[in-house]
């Protein structure tokens, strides 16, 4: 089976693409580095002639407000016209588990628009939720950062390894379209704030975390339940821990 991966020399498009690989199915990593940009519609045709399956794992190069909405609906709008042409049997996009309750945060809304022309394309589709990749501590350690302290809320978070979430877009891929959402999550449920102090103990970084219930994520007030999935949502196996211990360490 062709299936083309959008932004697959990504995070986890590049992790994906090598387990279909694997088993035996012709992947197309398509990216603006391999010839194929969703923005401009370069290579977009020739890239989905003949794919069955389509998986959007492209993220905004930019997170400020206006650019990221363009990006999401010029990128969506380009795609699934092309999916139209070519016959697409399977639409999959990657997005973030509370994305409906997070709609303070232009970044958030985004993925919202992304998600609508989606279920407004008449393309079989699996949307998949996810919550936060382990991947990104150090970026959410940064956007809280005053000075030498970090102002993060305490709200539950629930991260997944990177590994787990390209495992679980594998095998949406091989499945049948839901033609709705799938949530998945970390194996473990903790304090955001609780989290990004235990990452930055182990990187010895002298940065102390201050637990504000105040504190915005990414422009948006966030509680227990705003980052996590109470859905029944499909648990990866990597903890924390041992993600941490597998990541390499820099040399002094």
């Amino acid at each position: 089976m062709k299936i083309v991966i959008i932004g697959g020399t990504g995070l986890i498009g590049s992790k994906t693409a090598d387990r279909l690989r694997k088993r035996g199915h012709e992947v197309i990593a398509a990216a603006p580095n391999t010839g194929v940009n969703t923005i401009t519609g370069e290579g977009l045709a020739d890239a989905l002639k003949s794919a069955e399956v389509v998986l959007d794992l492209a993220n905004s190069p930019s997170f400020e407000d206006k650019a990221v909405l363009e990006f999401f609906e010029r990128s969506g709008t380009n795609l699934l016209a092309a999916e139209q042409i070519a016959g697409v049997k399977h639409h999959i996009a990657l997005s973030v588990v509370g994305t409906e309750r997070l709609q303070e945060s232009g970044y958030f809304r985004a993925k919202l628009a992304q998600e609508n022309l989606i279920r407004a394309s008449g393309i079989p589709y699996t949307i998949v939720h996810s919550t936060q990749f382990m991947e990104f501590v150090n970026g959410i350690a940064q956007s809280g950062t005053v000075g030498d302290t970090v102002h993060l809320s305490p709200a539950a978070i629930q991260p997944i390894a990177s590994d787990d979430v390209a495992d679980a877009m594998t095998d949406v891929a091989l499945s049948q379209p839901q033609n709705g959402i799938v949530e998945i999550a970390g194996p473990e449920r903790v304090k955001l704030s609780d989290l990004i102090g235990r990452y930055l103990k182990k990187m010895n970084d002298p940065r102390k975390v201050v637990a504000d219930p105040e504190a915005r994520y990414f422009g948006a007030r966030i509680d227990d339940n705003s980052l996590v999935s109470d859905k029944s949502p499909r648990l990866g196996r990597v903890t924390f821990e041992q993600w941490f211990d597998a990541q390499p360490k820099k040399v002094a």
